[in-house]
C-alpha cells in the first residue's frame, strides 16, 4: 500500500475526499442546451443546489424529482435549482440532436435548468480528482454569500444530502439566514 500512495504521489496524484466545507465556491459555468451559459456566481443572494448527474442514472433521476419538488416549493423563497450532466458518452456524442433528445428525457424528471460540462471541470469544482472514484449524483449545497456549505462525499452515503429530508431542513436554514 505505502508503495501504491508513493508512486501516485510522485506522479502527482493524490487519494482524496472531496474538498472540506464550508469554502468559497469556484466559479462554474453551466452549458444549457439551449446555448444559454450560466454562471454560479450570478447566483448570489440565492440558496443554490447543484445537482452533479449522468442522465442515464435511476439515482440522479429519482433524486432530480425530490429536488424539483423542492424548487417549485422553495424557489419564491430564493432556491435555485441546477443540474449538471457530466456523462462522457453524452459529452462525446456528436450528434447535437442526440445531445438535446438525452437532456429532454431527463427533463421529464427534472423540472429546473439542466446543462452538460466535461468531466474535469465538475472534478475541479467538487475538489475531487478522477483517482477518488466517485458515485452520483453528487449535490452541492451554496449558500446566499457563494460558500458551499454541504457536499456529498465521493460515495454518497444515506443520511447526508442526497436524502430529501436532510436537504429540505439545510435548504430552510440557509433561507432563513439574513
Amino acid at each position: 500500500m505505502k508503495l501504491i500512495v508513493g508512486l501516485l504521489f510522485a506522479l502527482g496524484l493524490t487519494l482524496q475526499a472531496a474538498a472540506p466545507v464550508p469554502r468559497p465556491a469556484p466559479e462554474f459555468k453551466i452549458h444549457e442546451p439551449s446555448g444559454k451559459d450560466t454562471l454560479l456566481s450570478s447566483q448570489k443572494g440565492k440558496v443554490v443546489i447543484v445537482q452533479f448527474l449522468f442522465t442515464w442514472c435511476p439515482h440522479c433521476q429519482a433524486t432530480a424529482q425530490w429536488l424539483s419538488k423542492l424548487q417549485a416549493e422553495m424557489g419564491p423563497k430564493g432556491l435555485a435549482v441546477y443540474g449538471v450532466a457530466f456523462n462522457e458518452e453524452q459529452m462525446m456524442t456528436a450528434n447535437e440532436a442526440a445531445n438535446k433528445a438525452d437532456m429532454a428525457k431527463f427533463n421529464e424528471f427534472a423540472k429546473f435548468p439542466v446543462g452538460m460540462s466535461k468531466k474535469e471541470p465538475v472534478l475541479r469544482f467538487l475538489g475531487m480528482s478522477v483517482m477518488d472514484g466517485y458515485g452520483v449524483p453528487q449535490l452541492v449545497v451554496i449558500d446566499k454569500k457563494g460558500n458551499i456549505q454541504a457536499q456529498t462525499k465521493p460515495r454518497p452515503a444515506k443520511g447526508e444530502i442526497v436524502e430529501e429530508p436532510v436537504m429540505r431542513a439545510l435548504v430552510t436554514k440557509l433561507l432563513a439566514e439574513k
